[in-house]
């Protein structure tokens, strides 16, 4: 039986070190996913995840075209599996075992893989992807005491998250985009992480230059309409008629009213948190952990606002959540009552 290749352990392993070095408590980003003997993907982040277990895969497929990648389903692992998996094949080819769905596993393969933990093949690279949960956290605990590189891919909720997101992808690309279109492209697709880098791929192929805030609203203006936050940028500025308007459009074209309530919601607790913070300066959006440019929009909003008329605006948005949720008889009703409570509780 042909020996492994000195060149691929040494690969493998000197991945291993700098994942280690370069991962720290928080993981890796995918963006500095490398084969090793043992990686760990962990988070509930899907794209991020995919795009994680593609980089290893196609590092190791460029240092040897040859390579062997096998699907596992942890739902449906059978005992020993892994060893079979993992053993050398008759012409020493290299291996990526791809384990997907560990929060799903059954204990033959939680059992298996704590097992080939001690003592891992440096030929074959073993990726354990975990989307999140209370299971497996045992194989979890033995992965980080072995100090095996764990690659974060933790759900993107911030709007500064999403901003920095998209920036990060057009510079991949090649590209760059003010703020304003940042934010525009935020506010308009920001709520899946999918969705933002399709828009953005979108984004790349149809223009050229530095993306701006028209361009933006010439491919996603549509979906920005269709989307609660409009609806809240409206009413905050005190413009009721553009804010119904914009409902109407909205749940006539079958968005939830819940999503609606909660853009609103959120636009009125940045408010809320930089009218708290005012006149701190750039410190106050290091504090909240937001991006200047919000602090920046909501400063400017502020303008307009007094702490009475925001206590309304809050209480009537809170009342609508309720109602939304199933303590009032008619939810559009709701929406669209607090919509013009908040519109205006802002000073004219």
């Amino acid at each position: 039986m042909a020996a492994r290749t000195p060149a691929r352990s040494s690969r493998t392993s000197s991945g291993s070190t700098r994942a280690r070095a370069a991962g720290g408590a928080a993981g890796l980003p995918w963006t500095a996913a490398e084969p090793a003997p043992v990686v760990l993907v962990s988070g509930a982040e899907q794209l991020l995840a995919e795009r994680a277990c593609e980089r290893i895969v196609a590092q190791a497929r460029a240092a040897d075209p040859d390579l062997e990648v096998t699907r596992v389903d942890a739902a449906t692992y059978a005992a020993g599996d892994l060893t079979v998996l993992t053993s050398p094949s008759l012409f020493a080819e290299a291996k990526v075992v791809l384990v997907e769905g560990v929060e799903r596993a059954g204990d033959a393969l939680l059992l298996d893989a704590e097992a080939y933990l001690t003592a891992p093949d440096p030929g074959v690279v073993v990726v354990l992807r975990h989307a999140g949960g209370q299971r497996g956290k045992r194989l979890l605990d033995a992965a980080k005491r072995a100090q095996v590189p764990t690659v974060a891919c933790e759900p993107v909720k911030s709007d500064a998250d999403k901003a920095a997101f998209v920036s990060e992808e057009l510079t991949r690309a090649g590209r760059r985009a003010d703020a304003r279109a940042v934010r525009a492209l935020v506010d308009a697709v920001g709520s899946d992480l999918r969705e933002l880098a399709a828009a953005c791929a979108q984004l790349v192929a149809d223009t050229t230059g530095l993306i701006g805030e028209e361009a933006v609203q010439r491919y996603h203006g549509g979906r920005v309409e269709a989307t609660g936050f409009q609806v809240a940028d409206a009413a905050v500025a005190g413009d009721a008629g553009r804010a119904v308007a914009l409902l109407r459009h909205a749940l006539a074209t079958g968005l939830d009213p819940v999503p609606i309530v909660a853009a609103v919601a959120a636009r009125l607790r940045t408010l809320a948190k930089v009218g708290a913070v005012r006149g701190r300066g750039a410190a106050a959006a290091r504090e909240l952990g937001m991006a200047p440019w919000q602090v920046d929009r909501a400063t400017q909003d502020l303008r307009r606002w007094t702490p009475e008329g925001l206590a309304v605006a809050i209480s009537a948005v809170a009342q609508a959540d309720a109602e939304v949720k199933g303590e009032g008889r008619d939810p559009r009703f709701a929406i669209e009552r607090a919509v013009l409570r908040v519109a205006g509780a802002v000073e004219r």
